[in-house]
């Protein structure tokens, strides 16, 4: 069980720099719990005095990226992921983590090469022909360039090696943010749509694959297996006897990076096709295969000598189930269509909106989304906008959070934001046609439905060889239930005095966490007032 005294501490030191920093916890105009109002109260003079020199030194938005690389990699991580959820911080801060970037200075190259030792039972100068100095150091991990030889052929690989200790530091700070989460659902009624637990649950799932880089190269090799047959898009090669759970070896891709807009052009890439070509890969990834690198920001897409599209760091991937790729497809097709009745229909078969809403009303609100982008200029309409509309109607349609929709926004507002980097006057429909054209007549038209019934005669037949041991099951729970409906329902003593416990040492740190909160934010006044 966590501690609620570290995790009040901790949070109270994170509210301390945070503050000192000028971070607005709400957005404006929400409702605020007490205790931050409290908080709010006691900090102004320390928020108001940085926004002043924040004026002198570049504004709030380096401010706050600074207060979260102050608070280490978890709180980075925090603010990456809170910048794609505008329904809890508001779109102003939201925007301006959007612009947070992962970098930390590296660590000493003598930890890296014990890591290397440590974990794949070799030194790095026995493993690699040569291992050199960082070339880039983020919150989790950090790359080195080396060279690997076998069967006497060398090739350039990147080594991605985590950070010393990056598990332990994760954990405490995930138990901080689960404990703030838990007090948000018990004392403040509003925030519970939110789902602010299952919002940490999410953080704290990414973060632990990507603290396995074993799960990276995985992700690597499926998508490798998904887009051999693509034409223009290359990932890099594994090194498997290179890689652990804190070392991962690939090939390394030499190109140019999609920031560097000028060199492109001297390399003679055509800056419209590789807009064009940028949407059409990520929308073929999330639509064909329900698999996609959910962090395509600048430095993680490269062109190489023959133009294909490169990515590389596959810390973050995202994953659509058939029902999501159909929603996907269903809600671009209707809006480039305009055809708003079929994109409600999908919410209500999705089921992301309640039976006891009129599709009509909300065909009618998507409407009111998608009319007023219609008539506007190429450049000015964003899918991924589009789909945070949508996503912003969930209070008053009683849409639940759907993270991995919100991971897919996210993620299609990076993406465009890169093509129009390239072609600032990218059409986007024009772009996603052609991808969401082919899924809907590949899954919806006549290949689609023999598909289905296919896969639904399988799905009888199986039904049909399991049918006997379904019998015997449903035979022995009927004579359950009898027995417990003749007899009762029957605990053992070991059962009732483990129950027992449980709730009295839930309600003893109930009780220590609730007046130790209240302890720290007196001691919080008063340490402001004085």
């Amino acid at each position: 069980m966590s501690n609620p005294i570290a995790n009040l501490w901790h949070l109270a030191r994170a509210g301390f720099v945070l503050a000192q920093h000028g971070v607005r916890f709400f957005p404006p105009g929400a409702d605020v719990p007490l205790p931050v109002r409290m908080a709010s109260v006691a900090t102004w003079p320390i928020r108001t005095l940085t926004r002043v020199l924040a004026g002198k030194s570049g504004g709030e938005q380096s401010q706050i990226a600074a207060a979260l690389t102050r608070l280490g990699p978890s709180y980075i991580k925090l603010g990456q992921f809170l910048a794609a959820r505008a329904d809890l911080v508001g779109e102003e801060l939201a925007g301006d983590l959007a612009s947070l970037r992962d970098r930390l200075p590296p660590f000493e190259q003598t930890r890296a090469e014990r890591m290397i030792e440590s974990d794949l039972g070799q030194s790095a100068q026995t493993l690699f022909s040569h291992f050199g100095s960082p070339v880039a150091a983020a919150s989790i991990a950090q790359v080195h360039k080396g060279t690997f030889t076998e069967d006497g052929h060398v090739r350039d690989v990147a080594i991605k090696i985590l950070r010393p200790g990056i598990e332990k530091r994760f954990k405490r700070d995930l138990d901080s943010f689960y404990f703030a989460a838990r007090m948000i659902e018990r004392f403040h009624a509003p925030s519970r749509r939110l789902k602010p637990v299952s919002v940490v649950d999410t953080i704290a799932a990414s973060t632990e694959l990507e603290m396995d880089l074993r799960m990276e190269a995985a992700a690597i090799s499926e998508m490798r297996a998904n887009t051999s047959d693509d034409a223009k898009f290359r990932l890099p090669e594994i090194i498997w006897q290179c890689t652990s759970k804190r070392i991962l070896t690939i090939e390394w891709i030499d190109g140019i990076a999609v920031s560097d807009v000028a060199a492109l052009k001297a390399a003679g890439h055509d800056m419209s096709t590789l807009g064009t070509e940028i949407i059409r890969t990520f929308l073929r990834h999330a639509m064909r295969d329900g698999f996609f690198h959910a962090d395509m920001h600048h430095g993680n897409i490269l062109v190489d000598h023959d133009g294909n599209l490169v990515l590389i760091d596959f810390g973050i991937m995202g994953r659509l189930t058939g029902r999501e790729q159909r929603f996907l497809a269903e809600i671009l097709y209707g809006f480039i269509t305009q055809d708003y009745m079929r994109a409600a229909r999908v919410h209500f078969w999705a089921g992301y909106v309640p039976d006891h809403h009129s599709v009509e009303v909300f065909a009618q609100a998507l409407r009111a989304i998608g009319e007023p982008i219609m008539d506007r200029p190429a450049e000015e309409i964003s899918m991924g906008h589009l789909l945070g509309q949508l996503i912003a109607y969930t209070d008053v349609f009683d849409m639940e959070t759907r993270p991995e929709l919100i991971l897919l926004q996210k993620t299609m507002v990076v993406v465009e934001g890169v093509a129009r980097s390239l072609d600032p006057t990218l059409n986007i429909w024009t772009a996603a046609e052609p991808v969401v054209k082919d899924w809907i007549e590949g899954q919806l038209g006549a290949a689609g439905l023999l598909k289905d019934a296919r896969e639904g005669a399988e799905n009888v037949g199986k039904f049909v060889g399991d049918l006997p041991g379904l019998l015997v099951r449903a035979e022995q729970t009927a004579e359950r239930l009898s027995d417990m409906a003749r007899d009762g329902i029957r605990l053992d003593d070991v059962t009732v005095k483990k129950m027992a416990d449980e709730q009295s040492g839930h309600d003893r740190w109930l009780r220590a966490g609730i007046w130790t909160g209240a302890a720290a934010l007196v001691a919080l006044l008063v340490a402001h007032v004085w």
